[in-house]
């Protein structure tokens, strides 16, 4: 039985619990590389950005140029005993010159970080779509071993971590690297002992800087885990609202979310621990190299190897570089979240489903519609390897006629209807329709030939009408009011305010338990499929009215290959063979007539549902 692996063939384990063992192996470069390839798609964008980075960072680095020259203009005119109008005018020509710089840089810091956020926002939807469509194509074995709160939580939150990389790591990593390189050389120019003490700092806090990533990688993991838990328990009590009222758990089930929020919150409080406490030593060890260079600086000015100016120059320059070292402490935790979250995300996006078209599968050409099993055998992906659900399974079936399938719980009835449509891949034998094996045609032609009615529908939370158009959206509102009428459900809609535009609640809240079944029966049966499974599909629905229901289908079905599977045997009267299930091997096989003669298994069964028993 394959299984969904990662493109390099890597398989994705799960723990029981629904939660991911994630990778770490995974590199943290290679993710934040992807990450930043996708950003580069938009070249222009990406390339508007950083120019206007470097253009910012390059007009900042004028401000302490001009604040030096007004230093030493002031000094040297005051000096030379000329008239304070006169210098009053040389420091407004250099203040308008500040002024002006100033202005660019800030034009250049908004193209910045518009591009950046366009480019982040970008991302986000090409994540989603691409996110969205994965979950639709991984196989449903892989879904039956993960909880839906934990896809959700990678769907929002790592998603969000990941497109805020542009803008807080790419596009600042430019600008703080355009002001460190730039400085540096003017620094250096100024005077080669002052430049060194200024910049000093820098590779000190790009060692702490490393080890404060790591250590903020494992808490955001840690955390996003944490998150996903809380998911599942919302959703799930969101789900089953009605039954945590019924059983009055409201107090057991506060208490368990308010278990985990409470994990949670001591996790975002050691992540803004860790935080804070890296940027408070990177900026106390900024802050010692600030009053480093005053104090030699103050020497050599007074030495008269250096001007105030020049002196003033240092300091102003340190001070601008201040908050990008600051920013170092937000570029450092969006590293470590869009390593973390990248890394959660690209687990899923990286899986190859194991239910996939063959690379020469073509589409399905029904010709006679005949569906046969020859010698199947199925074992579920999470199951013992010798333990099968189905074993050596043979039976066929065509247009006109009806296949019904009986046994007790867990003997593999509903696994049959899952076959049919390839949402499985069988362990050993194969399945075909007019003699071609369905792992040799696309999924797409497959399903839209085999219908399958499930014993627990699923609805939508639209109107009655988009329910049932679901199957086929195409359909006219007279083949929607047909299937509805063949349904039972007709003359129950058309008593409706709304009629079919009646919107149903979440899941068909609104609707009795019936009611689903039979608007689930009307869904199954509108599309013009070869192949129809009923897994059941009446369990909920009264003894007369599943009489009417069949009675009604008997036309919409007379030339398709129809498979009942259910518990009540009056619901298999009219079926042309009738299977017996035990434990995944056919026991018993006939018509209704025969199995009864046989007295066996179907005959014990028939007896005990007609004096009113129970299987």
């Amino acid at each position: 039985m394959a299984s969904d692996r990662t493109r390099t063939g890597r398989r994705i384990d799960i723990e029981f619990d629904g939660r991911y063992n994630i990778d770490v192996s995974r590199v943290d470069a290679g993710v934040l590389w992807r990450i930043t390839a996708m950003a580069f798609r938009n070249r222009w964008r990406m390339t508007l950005g950083i120019v206007a980075a470097l253009a910012a960072g390059f007009f900042q680095l004028f401000v302490p140029q001009f604040l030096g020259r007004a230093v030493d203009q002031a000094q040297g005119l005051l000096g030379a005993g000329i008239s304070r109008d006169l210098a009053g005018e040389a420091l407004m020509t250099t203040a308008m010159l500040l002024v002006a710089t100033s202005v660019l840089r800030g034009l250049f810091a908004m193209v910045q970080n518009y591009q950046g956020e366009s480019v982040g926002q970008i991302i986000g939807y090409d994540l989603r779509m691409a996110y969205y469509r994965q979950l639709q194509t991984l196989s449903l074995s892989w879904h039956d071993r993960v909880h839906s709160g934990e896809l959700m939580t990678r769907g929002i939150l790592d998603i969000e971590g990941v497109r805020l990389w542009v803008d807080t790591g790419i596009l600042r990593c430019v600008l703080l690297s355009t002001l460190v390189v730039g400085g540096a050389i003017l620094l250096v120019r100024i005077d080669l002992v002052l430049g060194l003490l200024a910049l000093g700092f820098v590779p000190v806090i790009a060692v702490m800087a490393s080890g404060a990533r790591l250590r903020l990688r494992d808490a955001w993991l840690a955390l996003q885990e944490e998150l996903s838990q809380l998911t599942k328990v919302m959703e799930e009590n969101l789900g089953g609202i009605r039954v945590v009222r019924a059983f009055a758990s409201t107090a057991y089930e506060m208490m368990r979310y308010d278990t985990i929020a409470a994990r949670a919150l001591a996790l975002s409080h050691r992540r803004i621990a860790l935080f804070v406490r890296s940027s408070t030593r990177m900026t106390f060890i900024f802050l010692a190299a600030m009053g480093l260079v005053l104090w030699v600086g103050g020497e050599k000015a007074m030495a008269g190897e250096i001007t105030l100016g020049q002196l003033a120059e240092c300091l102003a320059f340190m001070a601008i570089l201040q908050m990008p070292v600051r920013q170092i402490g937000w570029m450092i935790n969006s590293v470590a979240r869009a390593s973390t979250c990248g890394g959660r995300l690209f687990n899923v996006l990286d899986l190859e489903p194991s239910i996939a078209d063959h690379p020469d599968a073509g589409p399905l050409e029904v010709r006679d519609g005949v569906l046969r099993f020859e010698q199947v055998d199925f074992a579920y992906p999470a199951s013992a390897r010798d333990r099968r659900t189905l074993s050596n399974i043979e039976f066929e079936v065509g247009p006109g006629r009806t296949l019904g399938i009986v046994g007790p719980p867990g003997s593999g009835k509903s696994t049959i209807g899952q076959l049919v449509g390839r949402y499985y891949d069988v362990t050993a034998g194969r399945i075909t329709i007019d003699g071609v094996d369905v792992r040799s045609v696309t999924l797409a032609s497959l399903r839209r030939q085999v219908s399958i009615v499930p014993q627990q529908p699923f609805l939508f939370t639209a109107g009655i009408d988009h329910n049932v158009a679901y199957g086929d959206p195409w359909a006219g509102r007279a083949a929607i009011e047909h299937s509805a009428a063949a349904a039972q459900l007709h003359n129950y809609i058309r008593k409706l305010p709304t009629g079919y535009s009646t919107l149903v609640g979440e899941r068909g809240v609104s609707l009795s338990g019936g009611q689903r079944q039979r608007l689930s029966i009307a869904r199954g049966v509108l599309p013009d499929s070869a192949v129809i499974v009923f897994d059941d599909s009446t369990a909920a629905v009264d003894a007369a009215t599943e009489q009417r229901i069949h009675e009604a289908l008997h036309d919409l079905t007379r030339e398709r290959a129809v498979i009942i599977i259910a518990h009540r045997l009056r619901s298999l009267l009219h079926a042309d063979e009738i299977i017996f299930l035990e434990e995944g091997t056919i026991v018993e096989r006939g018509s209704h007539e025969e199995l009864l003669a046989l007295e066996k298994r179907y005959r014990a069964l028939w007896d005990l549902q007609a004096s009113g028993g129970e299987s």
